[in-house]
């Protein structure tokens, strides 16, 4: 024998279904997704920087030679970063995610001495392909800087989530598995301007 519901009760079940959906239990697991797309879109960007430098050190090998030792610093610097091994999960390891940033934090200082190095060769700076690399290389740290500041913002969001009511009543109830984020944090001395010498 089939049990039929009444009117009533299946109106309870939509009421509550939209209680439950407006008081922020799903709004844990959403924030963790922002969380991993925002740390998505560093790796995209990081990816884009990677893949501009051979391009970047051929052009400049070219005319710089003599500059051995800088070209080898870049070109080692993003092989230790090609070299990890990073997941998507690697925003829940803290270890993972500052070995990550310190690898970054490598080839963004190689990086700064082949510009400063660029100086010395005004027929490089003037070099069409050089410029053109120049530039996308700019725009990819403008574009890294924008994503890590996004990432920041997830983490915040989330963070604040599960630490705050009522998201930590959830948290404790459904989410326990999750737990706090860690954040970027600036390399030891990004306090201090670059002092450039040409």
């Amino acid at each position: 024998m089939y049990r039929t519901f009444s009117g009533s009760f299946l109106v309870a079940i939509i009421v509550g279904a939209g209680a439950l959906s407006g008081c922020g239990i799903n709004d844990i697991p959403t924030y963790d997704e922002e969380v991993k797309a925002a740390w998505g879109q560093v790796q995209n960007q990081y990816q884009r920087r990677e893949d501009l430098i051979p391009n970047l050190v051929a052009t400049v090998k070219g005319y710089a030679a003599q500059e051995r030792e800088t070209l080898t610093a870049v070109t080692e610097a993003r092989a230790r970063v090609g070299q990890m091994n990073v997941s998507s999960d690697i925003v829940d390891n803290p270890e993972a995610l500052q070995a990550f940033e310190a690898n970054q934090s490598a080839l963004s200082s190689a990086l700064s001495r082949l510009m400063v190095v660029v100086e010395r060769y005004p027929d490089l700076k003037s070099n069409q392909n050089f410029l053109a690399l120049q530039a996308q290389l700019e725009g990819t740290e403008n574009r890294i800087a924008v994503a890590r500041r996004d990432f920041v913002r997830s983490v915040q969001k989330f963070n604040t989530e599960i630490r705050t009511l009522p998201g930590s009543i959830w948290h404790g109830m459904l989410y326990s598995d999750l737990e706090v984020r860690e954040s970027f944090q600036a390399a030891e001395g990004a306090d201090r301007a670059p002092q450039v010498e040409f």
